[in-house]
């Protein structure tokens, strides 16, 4: 756990486990923590490496506007600094639109990818429906512990929130301290707006899996259908009945699929030896 100089800010970062290394890319305004559920099952076979983007948890959060290409640079500088030259990447979410970028940008540094309840973007996304955005903007203003409750809704299902809401609710509240300012978050909003990989996907050669929850609110599961058709030789993995939060929800699952997908593409996989 500590932080480092990359691409001309600090970073905070953490490294558990050892062997091939495997980056870890949250989502937005999200941090670390939200890779609880992943980092001691991957740490028991590879060298993860987990970071806060620029603009939340514990690295710096300059104020500028940013961008997808410029958070997959971050990424690669993070690398640099650590010393990897390539790594297996997983990014979640807002993560795995920086993972397209990082392995598009800087392809002879990713041997797999994993895509996690992610999108191309552009014209041909399938966004969520304005209601549902709405509501999510409306939790803004709640107390903390309120705001957190009501926000469930949006990354689980609604029998998985049923038999779960104390753990989930007191999970997020731990973490609530690492929340990104309002202001970060605005920033990190409009890089996902701006970001469009749909005509680059055939040019990404890495192993891929893409995986997506049914029943994700926030980033619908055609959008994971549609990376997987577009990339070259893509597998999808379709989790039945999960939402957005899929590595909480169906974390046994999600994980055997992720690290069944790395031992195929490890030692004799894409990428330098």
């Amino acid at each position: 756990m500590a932080t480092v100089r990359a691409n001309g800010i600090e970073i905070y970062y953490e490294e558990h486990g050892a062997g091939e290394p495997l980056l870890l890319i949250m989502g937005l305004g999200a941090n670390t923590t939200g890779w609880d559920h992943q980092i001691p099952d991957f740490s028991r076979h590879y060298r993860v490496i987990a970071f806060d983007n620029r603009g939340a948890g514990r690295s710096d959060k300059p104020r500028e506007p940013y961008t997808i290409p410029q958070m997959a640079d971050d990424a690669a500088s993070l690398l640099d600094a650590l010393g990897v030259q390539w790594s297996h990447v997983y990014g979640m979410s807002m993560g795995g639109m920086i993972a397209q970028e990082l392995t598009l940008r800087h392809p002879q540094r990713v041997r797999t990818l994993v895509l996690g309840g992610t999108m191309a973007g552009g014209p041909r996304a399938v966004i969520a429906g304005p209601q549902l955005i709405q509501q999510w903007v409306s939790t803004a203003g709640l107390p903390l512990e309120k705001a957190v409750e009501a926000g469930l809704v949006f990354l689980y299902s609604d029998e998985f929130i049923a038999e779960n809401r104390e753990f989930l609710v007191q999970r997020n509240l731990a973490s609530s301290h690492l929340m990104a300012p309002l202001d970060s978050l605005q920033r990190q909003f409009m890089a996902v707006v701006r970001f469009n990989t749909y005509e680059r996907l055939s040019d990404i050669r890495a192993p891929t899996l893409v995986i997506t929850g049914t029943q994700d609110r926030i980033v619908p599961a055609d959008n994971s259908r549609i990376l997987a058709e577009r990339i070259p030789g893509a597998r999808l993995v379709e989790l039945e009945g999960a939402g957005h939060g899929f590595p909480v929800e169906k974390r046994h699952e999600a994980n055997a699929a992720v690290l069944e997908f790395l031992r195929g593409n490890g030692h004799g996989g894409f990428g330098p030896k």
